[in-house]
């Protein structure tokens, strides 16, 4: 019923619009890719983590085989009896531990983005891989939803206050930062250290030329990836963030497509909302003495605190605002399924 249905409906249809149709076999090719690319690196013992620019055991490959493996035969398990409600928590489960080894993708995007190298070439391509699995894995576990039913599309919608009052506060909590940074690019002195011992630090840990040149005009490259996340944050909760505006000649006034905003608010909270709020438990237990916080550039401890709980209070109050926001954006922008028959 489901087959006949949706193969009528899909008529007419660009690929993209046909997605549930092929999103399984897609999956399943990324599922024998990963696990592939997984077992490559653990019988060659190329790491996949680094930590600090220190590389992790290579022994964490065959956890990418795992997870490559159990996510192919639950492709397969699909294609032979339909999406159950069992293989759709599996599906599910394999995409939480695909999104554990898509930590880190953010901080390879940023450095690529300024021109700068990462830390290896195979942790990075790691990270987008299985970033591409959390997308085809959600996507697998719920096309059953979308293959019948005429989709009714919900006009243009603000989140509600809570939700905009937390994206005040993810709004707020980059000011701090934002203006210690400022403070260094414009040459002035914080936490000890002067604009121009934290340029030559920048020099000597292999900042790009684009950095540089930011720098040398007072502009911090961090400043202005944090201007685009607080538009992507409000682009979130406003109704203006789901349609096209007038200035875009050829798409104004359409909707926006959900993966657009949806992609980089994952990747942003899933990177700086276990980061920032990980690192501000331990900044909280370096305040109150129980372990010690490493001076690292600075002149002292006390000055490394200072910088941490203003760099990490922030990544951690505006990685779990973007989350929050990003929860409402997908519910607001959901389409309702109506069966062919009350649509009729």
């Amino acid at each position: 019923m489901i087959d006949a249905t949706g193969t009528t409906k899909a008529r007419g249809r660009t690929w993209l619009q046909r997605w549930p149709y092929w999103v399984g076999p897609a999956t399943m090719l990324w599922a024998v890719v990963y696990a592939g690319f997984g077992l490559a690196c653990a019988l060659s013992g190329t790491p996949l983590l680094y930590l600090g620019g220190a590389p992790g055991p290579s022994a964490l490959g065959w956890a990418v085989v795992a997870v490559g493996s159990l996510a192919a035969v639950t492709c397969w398990v699909v294609g032979r009896l339909g999406l159950r409600p069992a293989l759709r928590v599996v599906l599910w489960a394999v995409g939480l531990l695909a999104g554990i080894a898509a930590f880190g993708l953010l901080m390879d995007v940023i450095t690529l983005a300024f021109g700068q190298g990462v830390d290896s070439g195979v942790a990075a391509a790691n990270h987008a891989l299985a970033a591409a699995g959390v997308v085809l894995l959600a996507a697998t576990a719920r096309s059953v939803r979308h293959l019948s039913g005429a989709a009714v599309v919900r006009p243009p919608s603000a989140a509600s206050r809570p939700v905009q009052l937390a994206a005040c506060a993810g709004t707020v909590s980059f000011l701090p930062y934002a203006a210690m940074k400022l403070i260094w690019a414009s040459g002035g002195t914080f936490a000890g250290i002067t604009g121009e011992e934290m340029l030559a630090i920048s020099k000597r840990n292999g900042a790009s030329g684009l950095w540089l040149t930011l720098e040398s005009w007072g502009l911090d490259g961090t400043v202005l990836l944090a201007a685009l996340g607080v538009f992507l944050l409000w682009g979130l909760v406003r109704p203006w963030g789901q349609v096209f505006p007038r200035w875009t000649r050829w798409l104004s006034g359409r909707r926006v497509p959900r993966w657009l905003p949806m992609a980089p608010a994952l990747i942003g909270a899933a990177s700086l909302a276990p980061y920032g709020v990980l690192g501000a438990g331990y900044a909280a237990l370096a305040t109150a003495g129980v372990v010690t916080m490493p001076q690292g550039d600075f002149h002292s401890p006390s000055d490394a605190l200072l910088v941490a709980w203003i760099g990490l209070g922030a990544f951690a109050v505006y990685g779990v605002a973007l989350a929050i926001a990003a929860r409402s954006y997908w519910i607001r922008t959901h389409t309702i399924r109506r069966e062919h028959a009350s649509a009729e």
